[in-house]
C-alpha cells in the first residue's frame, strides 16, 4: 500500500494555503483586526478560532448549500455550523415561518400551538410521549441529569469515552472507570472537580465495562450518543444500544440517548431506526436550524414525575431545578415546526442519505486510486476520511483519524477552492440543501488534495 502523507509535506501545504487564504480574504483581516479590540481572539466565541485553525473568516450571508464571506468568496458548506444548520442558507421554509412569527412576537413566556405541534411530531418519531424545550442541547442534558438524579435518588452518571454532551460540568469529565486509580477528572479549566467525581466513562461498544460500572447500584443515568460523532464517527455494534437500555434497567439506572448529532443522520434518529426504548432522548442544533434550541423527550412515568415536582413558588418544597426564561420561545418553536413538517421529512432523509452514499463512494475511490490503507466513514448523509484500514469501534480506535496535520492542511486547501470542510473531529455531512454537483465537487477537490499531499 502507498504510504500515508508525510507530516512535513502536510505542513508545507498548510503554510502555502494559509498564505493564499490570507491573500483571498483581506476584508476579513481588516474586520478581524477591529474585532480583536472588543472580543477575545476577535470572535464572538473564542472556540471558533480553535476549530478553524486558520485566519478568521467573516461572513455576509448565503444561499442554499453555500455561504459568502465579506470578500465575495463563496464556500459550499460541508461543516453545517457543526450540524446546527442542516437546512441551508437564505430563504427557505424555516426562515419564512420564523419571519412571520417574528412579526407577531418572538417570546411571550407562554405556549403557542407551534410548541404542541413540535412535541406531537417528536413523540410520533421517537415513541417518547412527553417533551420539554430548552435553549440548547447542553441545557437539555443538564435537565435530564437533574431529573434522573431526583427520580433514582442516585448521583453518578455513566458515559462513553469520546462522547460529547455539551459544555457542562457534569459531562465534561474523563476517566473514572471501575478499577481506575482515581475518579474522573475535569476535561478543561474552570470545571468543578466535585462534579466530575460523579462521572464514570467506559469504552463504547463494551458491554462488560458498562455492566461493571452499573454493578455498584448507585448510577442515576447512562447517557450515550447512539453513535460517537465528535471523534469522527464510531457506529454501535449490532444490538449494542438495546443492550445498554436493558443493562441499565437491570441495575435501576435510567438511559438517555443524546441524539443532538445523530438526529441529523436518520429520520427519527437512531431511536426510531433501531426501535430503541430509552427513558430520555435529547435533541438540539439542527432541530432549530441554527436557532438556540434544545429539547428532551421522556416516558410517561418520568413526565408524571416532572409534573409532581415542578413546584418553585407554589409549594413549600422546592421542585426540580429545570426551566429558563427563553426556553420554548415562540420563535424557536416556529423554526422547529418548519424543520419537522417542511424540511426533515422521510423523503428528504432518503435523498440526503443517497447523496451521503455518493460522497462516501467518492472518498473510497480517492483512497483506492492512491492505494492508501484507509477507508470512508459512512452512515446516511455522514462520511469522511478514516485514516485506518478498519472502521473504529471505540474512541481509541477513532483517535488516529483526528489527525490535526491532515485536517489543518485539508481544510484550508478546500476553503481556497470553494469548499468549507468539516472540523477535524467530524464530517463531512450532506445537508438538506446540497445537490449532486456539490458532492462531486467535494470529491474532486479531496482527490486533488490527496494527490498533492502524496507528491
Amino acid at each position: 500500500m502507498t504510504r500515508a502523507p508525510d507530516p512535513a509535506r502536510l505542513l508545507a501545504i498548510y503554510d502555502r494555503e494559509v498564505a493564499q487564504f490570507a491573500a483571498r480574504t483581506p476584508k476579513s483581516a481588516i474586520l478581524s483586526k477591529r474585532a480583536h479590540r472588543v472580543m477575545p481572539d476577535g470572535v464572538p466565541m473564542a472556540w471558533m478560532v480553535g476549530l478553524h485553525r486558520h485566519p478568521a473568516l467573516f461572513v455576509t450571508g448565503g444561499q442554499a448549500s453555500a455561504f459568502n464571506d465579506v470578500d465575495g468568496n463563496t464556500y459550499v458548506d460541508f461543516n453545517l455550523a457543526d450540524l446546527s444548520n442542516t437546512v441551508g442558507y437564505g430563504a427557505n421554509a424555516v426562515t419564512r415561518r420564523m419571519s412571520a412569527q417574528a412579526e407577531r412576537g418572538m417570546q411571550f413566556l407562554l405556549p403557542g400551538e407551534d410548541a404542541v405541534a413540535v412535541a406531537e411530531s417528536l413523540a410520533r418519531r421517537t415513541n417518547l410521549p412527553l417533551w420539554q424545550f430548552t435553549i440548547s442541547a447542553s441545557s437539555a442534558n443538564t435537565e435530564v441529569i437533574r431529573i434522573a438524579r431526583a427520580f433514582t435518588d442516585h448521583q453518578k452518571i455513566v458515559m462513553f469515552d469520546g462522547k460529547y454532551h455539551g459544555h457542562i460540568d457534569a459531562t465534561m469529565a474523563s476517566g473514572g472507570a471501575p478499577g481506575a486509580n482515581a475518579p474522573a477528572a475535569p476535561e478543561g479549566m474552570g470545571l468543578s472537580p466535585s462534579a466530575s467525581a460523579d462521572a464514570i466513562n467506559v469504552p463504547f461498544n463494551d458491554l462488560a465495562a458498562l455492566e461493571a460500572a452499573l454493578e455498584s447500584g448507585d448510577i442515576a443515568l447512562v447517557i450515550a450518543e447512539p453513535a460517537l460523532t465528535n471523534c469522527t464517527l464510531v457506529l454501535p455494534d449490532p444490538g449494542f444500544l438495546d443492550a445498554v437500555c436493558q443493562l441499565a434497567r437491570k441495575y435501576g439506572a435510567l438511559v438517555c440517548l443524546d441524539e443532538t448529532h445523530t438526529w441529523q443522520l436518520a429520520f427519527g434518529g437512531f431511536v426510531r431506526a433501531e426501535a430503541l426504548s430509552p427513558d430520555f432522548v435529547t435533541l438540539g442544533k439542527g432541530l432549530g436550524s441554527g436557532t438556540p434550541l434544545g429539547a428532551y423527550g421522556m416516558t410517561a412515568t418520568l413526565g408524571g414525575f416532572v409534573e409532581r415536582h415542578r413546584g418553585l413558588y407554589d409549594s413549600p418544597q422546592r421542585g426540580l431545578a429545570i426551566g429558563g426564561t427563553t426556553f420554548g420561545s415562540a420563535l424557536t418553536m416556529s423554526a422547529a415546526r418548519a424543520m419537522l413538517e417542511d424540511v426533515a421529512t422521510q423523503g428528504a432523509y432518503d435523498r440526503i442519505s443517497a447523496l451521503g452514499a455518493r460522497l462516501a463512494d467518492g472518498i473510497d475511490r480517492v483512497i483506492a486510486a492512491h492505494d492508501l490503507p484507509w477507508c470512508a466513514f459512512r452512515y446516511g448523509p455522514r462520511s469522511g476520511f478514516c485514516l485506518t484500514p478498519a472502521l473504529p469501534r471505540n474512541y481509541d480506535e477513532a483517535y488516529p483519524s483526528m489527525d490535526l496535520a491532515f485536517s489543518d492542511a485539508f481544510r484550508v486547501f478546500m476553503a481556497n477552492r470553494g469548499i468549507w470542510a468539516a472540523i477535524f473531529s467530524a464530517g463531512p455531512q450532506v445537508s438538506f440543501a446540497h445537490l449532486p454537483a456539490d458532492i462531486d465537487l467535494y470529491v474532486e477537490l479531496a482527490g486533488a488534495f490527496v494527490t498533492d499531499a502524496l507528491t
